[in-house]
């Protein structure tokens, strides 16, 4: 067998290197038109930091995992296609700002179509909206050169950061397929690939349009936590209870849960927030004003949260940080990742800029050019912008710091160092409630966590 993956991203690269992995006779090639993308994943650097995705790639690169940029080639040969390229939110025309982009998916349906003379399973592995398949399908059908298809869905349910770890030992595949006796064979040639070594108990057959809501709905209900504990904090900080506190009590509730409890300056990343506003639009355009109003209410409960912490930041310095330096610690939008999309670092540092602040970042898996490009765009300049190669760099001279991103190293640094050489009255404002406040108030700082 053959597998094919269209697109080399956070997806499409660990979901293939993980399969060849478990499934050594399977040759398995990731192909993408962008050859600097192609060139990372067969160097030593690979372009997506995930904790164990090194070694999972070193281990079966070269065997049956393959890096390219051939893609009508890895089509042509491939049994089984994977799609997994991006759909981002139409910036654009009916549906701009919520609509998936699906021009995209419209492009590889099209190559495959053209390029394909055996059968093929394609499998949609990209997080889009319902009734997709049925576009691919058409586009598909026009094949001229008798080749035939069945299309699958197969959401991924990952979390970055624990992408390798999640791969390894899911919750659960979900795989959605026609109710055919051809759809139903596809599925269980997928399934059998999985079955490798995800236990067949966790493998869940439904049709195609329950497959594709699925995965919003999924990140939706997570959001939907995330902003409903938000919305509390700033109720807490209102009253001087302590979210934390809030949060352990009710997930103590067997019917609540402690998961996605815990109070930040927000969510961010590729899926949550495309998704939710892909889901508003879907029910808008099916007649249902109240779902979509619901849904979008989580959106702007996640926007109001980063405006809400930077505001915060510009209150305790007395009403203005101009010309005042802020260090922001962390710039991805969770730790053990370098995915910057929708990170709330790129909102807070814009909003400390337009204060005219003086911001240096600090990341330790995101490079100075990628910060720079997220905040101003790319090729634009703002000499009050800098990024650092540490914390400790980031703080020297500060006024106040901001922890933005949960990494592991913010809650070890030497505090009482940082202290020392900062400006006073020295401010800390944690974003993601990972460091004691208590310390910190002991060593000196105004320290300000989220809902504490």
């Amino acid at each position: 067998m053959k597998i094919c993956c269209i697109g080399a991203g956070y997806v499409g690269g660990p979901t293939m290197a993980v399969i060849a992995l478990k499934a050594p006779d399977i040759q398995v090639t990731v192909v993408d038109m962008n050859a600097t993308r192609i060139a990372a994943w067969n160097s030593d650097t690979l372009p997506v930091y995930e904790p164990g995705l090194d070694e999972v790639v070193r281990q079966a690169r070269g065997r049956n995992l393959f890096f390219s940029t051939d893609v009508r080639g890895a089509i042509a040969a491939a049994d089984i296609i994977f799609v997994s390229v991006n759909t981002p939110t139409k910036t654009y025309g009916v549906g701009s700002g919520r609509a998936a982009d699906l021009r995209y998916i419209e492009s590889v349906a099209r190559t495959i179509a053209e390029v394909s003379t055996t059968p093929k399973i394609i499998v949609e592995k990209s997080t889009i909206p319902v009734k997709t398949a049925e576009t691919i399908q058409q586009i598909l059908a026009a094949n001229t050169n008798g080749a035939t298809f069945q299309v699958l869905s197969n959401p991924e349910f990952l979390a970055e950061g624990t992408a390798v770890v999640d791969l390894f030992n899911p919750d659960r595949v979900l795989i959605g397929g026609e109710r055919t006796p051809a759809g139903d064979a596809a599925v269980k040639t997928l399934a059998d690939v999985y079955a490798r070594w995800v236990p067949r108990e966790r493998i869940i057959t439904t049709n195609l349009w329950s497959s594709e809501l699925s995965k919003l709905v999924a990140n939706a209900f997570l959001a939907q936590r995330i902003s409903s504990i938000n919305a509390i904090s700033a109720l807490c900080e209102a009253t001087g209870a302590d979210v934390d506190e809030v949060a352990n009590a009710i997930g103590k509730d067997s019917r609540i849960g402690p998961k996605f409890l815990k109070a930040s300056v927000g969510f961010g990343g590729s899926c949550f927030q495309k998704d939710i506003l892909n889901l508003v639009y879907l029910c808008e355009s099916f007649g249902l004003p109240a779902v979509a109003a619901y849904w979008n209410g989580v959106v702007e409960m996640n926007d109001y949260q980063k405006r809400r912490f930077s505001a915060r930041i510009v209150r305790s310095l007395f009403n203005t940080v101009a010309d005042k330096r802020i260090a922001v610690l962390g710039f991805a939008f969770k730790k053990d990742t370098n995915d910057t999309r929708e990170s709330a670092a790129i909102h807070v540092v814009r909003d400390l800029l337009a204060e005219q602040a003086n911001v240096v970042v600090y990341d330790p898996k995101v490079a100075a050019a990628d910060i720079q490009a997220d905040v101003l765009g790319k090729g634009v300049a703002n000499p009050r912008l800098n990024v650092a190669a540490s914390a400790y760099e980031a703080a020297l001279n500060a006024h106040a710091i901001a922890i933005v991103t949960e990494w592991d190293e913010f809650k070890t640094l030497d505090y009482a160092k940082i202290f020392a050489g900062m400006h006073k009255p020295a401010f800390l404002f944690d974003g993601r409630n990972i460091v004691d406040l208590a310390h910190l108030r002991a060593l000196g700082f105004r320290a300000h966590g989220i809902g504490r």
